[in-house]
């Protein structure tokens, strides 16, 4: 399974609803650290069938950036049972986004 792009129309489906944890990347198109962080992300999505992993662009999707306080990208969040369980900023490497989970 590939990321899921998220947007404020499916957001309360894919996400708050959602049965599984869900890991949502915060990104932009021009940002380096995002880049490097993206094919990260899609590998977890792959190799992990217990979560559910979004993509969230805050260049399209401002609202949603705004909701969660993105001030700086990339922001990883994870959500359980419609919570926040964790966040951090920055590229990171997969051990360090495995663990927020």
């Amino acid at each position: 399974m590939s990321a899921i792009t998220i947007t404020k129309d499916n957001f309360e489906t894919e996400v708050l609803k959602s049965d599984k944890p869900v890991l949502l990347d915060f990104w932009a198109s021009w940002c380096g650290p995002c880049r490097m962080v993206g094919p990260v992300i899609e590998e977890i999505a792959a190799e992990r069938a217990d979560i559910k992993v979004g993509k969230i662009n805050v260049d399209e999707q401002p609202e949603l950036a705004a909701q969660f306080k993105v001030m700086s990208i990339p922001t990883l969040v994870v959500i359980k049972d419609g919570q926040v369980a964790n966040q951090a900023t920055g590229a990171r490497p997969k051990a360090q986004i495995l663990a927020l989970l």
